[in-house]
């Protein structure tokens, strides 16, 4: 079998406003083989940007376009095609966009090897030890604290046994951030799980000061609460903080989650169409299985990237939980023609070959950007 085509497909609503939202703008990855399967992948970042890393000519060594490093290769292989994009996107990438573009591919790949083989990705991967996947609600903090009540409640009714706030108004002012996290525990109840994304809004010293007063309302973990590149902060709160900390979304390839793991990190959240795909997500569960981490998908987008998600944390042992976003955007709700839904607090994993998914044509020529 070999790659005959690599499309990336460009997809974004027509107004996208600058909140932390991964539904607004993606884009998908095709890959077309000359047997007629066709693999799909998604791409969780600045779409513009991604879509040039695949369109880009051959250059000198180690500075190819990802489109031109594929085509004529066999896409059965899909770790040994990760180590050869990494390796000839190396002068511009090993890190940001090229990663994120490689994410993409590297899905696509694993789906097309699994229908090559008549099975699902999670097959592939070891094999699923569950069917189905505890779901978390996953939504930005209302403006206010009652109407994140009212939110919260919602969630409660749909069958949901755990919910994630973040982001929003909370992380200047320490009343307001008790008085939402308040709301949203008492809505809750204090039998489902809590969690807050803080949005990397402090330094290490205050997001203590935040976890005790949180320490109450008895928090899964605390996500993000600083910068993305603070090591020190993160290896100095996961020593201290009394809520288990969070993150590595904005994280990629395994080395940085190695990096992470050694800060302390309690809870690990790689996005597996941003950090560099399947392969390295398989990588990263076994290095915190091995270190005794949690690991939880981080998953903001499209179900493209939560059908790769589900069927990785399905091997997982112990991985029974997907961030299941609720944003309304058609990205997330209407793309994927079969969208995994929610069934009593948990989330089937696709049985069908590859991903086991199918896109919505209609959505596709809707939404495409030309």
């Amino acid at each position: 079998m070999k790659i005959t085509d690599v499309e990336p497909i460009h997809l974004r609503v027509p107004n996208v406003e600058a909140i932390p939202d991964g539904t607004l703008d993606v884009l998908i990855v095709r890959i077309h083989t000359d047997q007629g399967i066709t693999g799909v992948g998604e791409v969780t970042s600045q779409s513009y940007v991604c879509k040039a890393c695949f369109e880009a000519p051959r250059s000198a060594a180690r500075r190819h376009g990802l489109t031109s490093i594929l085509l004529g290769e066999d896409p059965t292989d899909p770790v040994a095609l990760w180590e050869k994009m990494y390796y000839e996107t190396n002068r511009y990438g090993r890190r940001g966009a090229a990663i994120h573009a490689i994410s993409g591919a590297d899905i696509a790949l694993w789906d097309i090897k699994g229908q090559a083989e008549g099975k699902p990705v999670s097959e592939l991967l070891g094999g699923r030890l569950r069917d189905d996947v505890r779901a978390y609600a996953s939504v930005l903090f209302a403006d206010t604290p009652e109407q994140t009540a009212e939110m919260a409640k919602q969630y409660v009714e749909m069958g949901l046994t755990a919910v994630k706030f973040g982001w929003g108004p909370i992380g200047d002012d320490a009343a307001v951030d008790v008085a939402h996290v308040q709301a949203a525990r008492e809505a809750i109840g204090d039998e489902r799980d809590l969690m807050v994304d803080a949005g990397h809004a402090w330094d290490w010293e205050t997001a203590l000061g935040r976890t005790e007063l949180f320490q109450p309302f008895n928090l899964t973990w605390l996500e993000e609460p600083v910068g993305q590149d603070d090591r020190h902060g993160y290896r100095e709160l996961c020593k201290r903080s009394p809520i288990p900390i969070a993150g590595g979304e904005g994280d990629v390839t395994h080395f940085d989650f190695e990096e992470l793991i050694d800060c302390g990190l309690h809870v690990v959240q790689p996005d597996i169409a941003f950090c560099g795909g399947i392969t390295t997500c398989q990588r990263i569960s076994q290095m915190t299985t091995a270190q005794r981490r949690r690991v939880v998908p981080h998953c903001f987008s499209t179900g493209v990237n939560l059908a790769a998600s589900l069927h990785w944390i399905s091997t997982v042992a112990d991985g029974d939980l997907v961030e299941y976003c609720l944003r309304p955007s058609p990205l997330m709700r209407k793309l994927v023609a079969n969208l995994p839904q929610v069934i009593e607090g948990r989330v089937p994993v696709p049985t069908g070959p590859g991903l086991g998914i199918e896109l919505d044509e209609d959505v596709i020529e809707e939404f495409r950007v030309r």
